[in-house]
């Protein structure tokens, strides 16, 4: 395992993240705390010591699993943790980024965690209400407090976390160094908007999601039909012709190099925009970890991303679409701009 800094920090963490979503069988599937400790323990010994949780995981029984496998070591893993997300659907107050609802979900993870910081606290969702100036204050200050070291954000609209961190930058609050969102080989809208954006203001994109909620992990092909699972069926919109095409290139490239094909579509994604990805692998076996473990070494040729990049290749819309045209370029540069030396 390699590791990465994370975003504009000093902050050091594996390039690949343990996904613990599935710790805990609350919500009807999910990992046995045994199948759980052993999954924390694999990665653990591949190296991996960036775990990644949210306070509405299994109920909250994901916190508690993560609290209890990592406190014999605390200081050597990085734990992140989110807030957004409804806990109480009887309290008007209990959801949203309001600093209320931060406040209180901050003392409830630190207590399920059973910790006394929280490495880096994710803000869940935008709940289209709060103001970005009462966010980033709060977030600062439970960071100054030192009950959290680190702030992200997740799917979020890109034009709000550019105002967001650049506001915090302003008024030197904390500021985001870490964007997550759901991206993969079948979902690659976040080309058009947060990818760049992430780039460009140097925050560290952690994809969810990258074998597309399993229709990148061999298991399917055309015609398939969705079996008496609730885990899969709640994916079943994901199983599209064009998802299946992009899935039968990905097992293709897999056969050619001997790896998984679930290897195959998280290697591709740890090495997308400027400076790579950290993937977020979440698992309900210690075997299926295990295998998404190797595409660490995973090596794909320029030839086999290529085919990739083609099969699952999206309109970026406009304006991408418009300032890429040949016209465009000679319009705004002029008969000299293609002599100007980047």
């Amino acid at each position: 395992m390699k590791y990465r800094v994370l975003g504009r920090s000093g902050l050091k963490v594996s390039e690949l993240c343990l996904g613990a979503m599935t710790f805990g069988e609350d919500w009807g599937f999910g990992a046995s705390k045994e199948e759980s400790r052993k999954q924390f323990d694999i990665f653990a010994a591949a190296g991996g010591n960036f775990i990644d949780t949210a306070n509405v995981y299994t109920k909250g029984t994901s916190e508690r699993f993560v609290g209890e496998f990592v406190k014999s070591d605390r200081d050597h893993f990085v734990v992140a943790t989110k807030y957004s997300l409804a806990t109480r659907f009887d309290d008007i107050n209990a959801w949203g980024n309001s600093r209320k609802n931060l406040v209180q979900s901050v003392e409830a993870s630190l207590e399920r965690l059973g910790t006394d910081w929280i490495d880096l606290y994710w803000v869940h969702v935008a709940d289209s209400i709060t103001p970005e100036d009462e966010m980033m204050r709060a977030l600062d200050d439970v960071v100054r407090a030192g009950k959290v070291l680190y702030v992200g954000v997740s799917d979020t609209p890109a034009w709000q976390v550019a105002r967001a961190n650049t506001m915090a930058e302003l008024r030197g609050w904390s500021r985001f160094i870490g964007l997550q969102i759901e991206y993969s080989l079948i979902e690659r809208t976040p080309e058009r908007d947060l990818i760049p954006m992430a780039d460009a203001l140097g925050l560290m994109v952690t994809p969810w999601g990258p074998i597309g909620g399993g229709v990148l992990s061999g298991k399917y092909s055309v015609g398939w039909e969705t079996p008496d699972s609730k885990r899969v069926a709640a994916n079943r919109h994901r199983f599209s012709e064009r998802n299946m095409r992009i899935a039968g290139e990905v097992k293709a490239v897999a056969g050619e190099i001997g790896r998984s094909p679930a290897q195959v579509a998280i290697a591709w994604a740890m090495r997308r925009g400027a400076h790579g990805t950290i993937p977020i692998i979440g698992a309900r076996t210690a075997a299926q970890l295990g295998d998404s473990l190797g595409a660490a070494d995973a090596v794909l040729s320029a030839e086999m991303v290529s085919r990739l990049d083609a099969v699952s290749k999206i309109d970026l819309g406009f304006p991408h679409d418009f300032l890429a045209r040949p016209s465009m370029a000679r319009t705004l540069r002029g008969d000299l701009g293609d002599k100007l030396v980047p």
